[in-house]
């Protein structure tokens, strides 16, 4: 059965599934039907299974015409689950975010694969790639797919592969970020590699699918602590009066030994801020205690609370108060030149600036309304940025630097700018660094 499975997916006659169609799922049906295979998406929302049936997009940085020449490639998307029985191949793209104990809710996971189960059948293929704790797949979905009466690595394969997405990322794409994939058994890992091997350039065997688990963690812990650093060393820069900003550029001439990482107001996307708790929950478990991991957190988790606090004493240099004060918060997305605000903190600078008083308006060229989000609420459109509308706000507040924005203009119109990015290099008396 391995075998045949496997000239399916080497010939591109096997029918790939994709479950989730959001900044994950969709790249990846985009990449497997434009290398040819038949592809079926998943999704609960009706509204973006409709969208993409009538050719249309709902995220920035993926293109309308991508999506309808998936379709007329034979690309469809459903909400009915029962159509996985169709699939040789099932890809999981479903998110992975902590409860408010910062506990791993692995529900959506657990939800969709259950869903799958009544459909699954011999011959099948199932990938994860939500980012998730090591033992996920062989602890929890191995014994669901083994409840259906079928062998993982017998006439069943299970695989983790993580995603790799970095939404905007002009230099790398679906096709050319290399794919790490472990596999349940030595035969899963080969269905892996051949499910994988057509529509990226390389891919990469791991020994298990603990191993490639373990490894999306270390990428995106990685990051997280060296950021958690670089915004206490911003903190410690500032109380001595150095532009941490030209220490970074000067330290990053350095060829060997030095990677630079940026400061700002906080973590966003859904990964970095996320991942690193997936490790030091499972951690606990083995009787370790993940110290450098979570003092990196708990740096990140502040960072909102110094820059408000850097509002407040710019806003007090001038005789305001924050209470009553009209900010504008410029960019809402979690990182620039994107319109993914997952875990975004210029939307928690937001709350805790509207929590004090402030009348919070926001402005971002990618997101014209404020997004429905779970955890927070702004009935708000972007604001336009003019020389007027600039000129009547108390402050100014750059979150996130999209390239699209004209800081020549806000330099020269807004009466007073908190800078967390960066972004303004000369000094100026109206200009704070946060």
């Amino acid at each position: 059965m391995k075998d045949a499975l496997i000239a399916k997916l080497q010939h591109k006659s096997a029918v790939i599934g994709i479950i989730g169609l959001g900044y994950v799922g969709l790249p990846l049906v985009l990449r497997f039907a434009e290398a040819g295979y038949r592809v079926i998406g998943f999704d609960i929302d009706p509204a973006k299974v409709e969208a993409l049936a009538r050719g249309e997009t709902y995220i920035e940085h993926i293109p309308a015409t991508a999506v309808a020449a998936a379709n007329a490639a034979g690309f469809e998307a459903t909400t009915d689950y029962a159509r996985a029985a169709e699939a040789d191949a099932l890809i999981v793209c479903v998110p992975t975010p902590l409860n408010r104990f910062r506990e791993p809710d692995l529900s959506f996971v657990l939800g969709t694969v259950d869903s799958l189960l009544p459909h699954l059948r011999p011959g099948q293929v199932l990938s994860l790639e939500s980012t998730t704790y090591p033992g996920t797949t062989d602890e929890e979905l191995k014994p669901r797919i083994e409840s259906r009466g079928l062998t993982v690595g017998g006439d069943a394969f299970l695989v983790f592969s993580p995603e790799r997405e970095d939404p905007g990322n002009p230099n790398f794409s679906t096709r050319t970020i290399p794919k790490v994939c472990g596999g349940c058994t030595p035969a899963c890992l080969e269905v892996g590699l051949a499910l994988y091997g057509r529509v990226i350039d390389r891919v990469v065997p791991v020994s298990s699918t603990r191993a490639a688990e373990l490894t999306k963690l270390l990428e995106n812990i990685h990051r997280a602590v060296n950021i958690g650093l670089v915004n206490e060393m911003k903190i410690v820069a500032d109380k001595m009066g150095i532009d941490i900003h030209e220490v970074i550029r000067a330290a990053a001439t350095k060829p060997f030994g030095f990677v630079p990482y940026y400061p700002g107001p906080g973590l966003g996307g859904h990964c970095i801020p996320i991942d690193p708790f997936y490790l030091t929950w499972k951690a606990r478990e083995y009787g370790v205690n993940t110290r450098f991991i979570e003092l990196a957190g708990e740096v990140n988790a502040a960072m909102p609370d110094y820059v408000v606090a850097k509002v407040a004493a710019a806003l007090n240099s001038v005789k305001k108060a924050i209470n009553g004060s009209r900010v504008l918060v410029l960019g809402i997305a979690y990182k620039k030149n994107v319109d993914d605000t997952r875990e975004s903190p210029s939307v928690v600078l937001m709350e805790k600036l509207r929590a004090l008083g402030a009348e919070v308006a926001y402005s971002d060229p990618h997101l014209p309304a404020f997004p429905k989000m779970r955890e927070h609420r702004f009935d708000l459109a972007s604001t336009p940025l003019t020389p007027q509308t600039l000129a009547g706000f108390d402050c100014v507040l750059l979150a996130t630097d999209h390239d699209r924005f004209d800081y020549a203009m806000i330099r020269e119109c807004a009466p007073l700018i908190v800078d967390c990015r960066g972004r303004y290099l000369e000094p100026a008396g109206h200009i704070v660094k946060a």
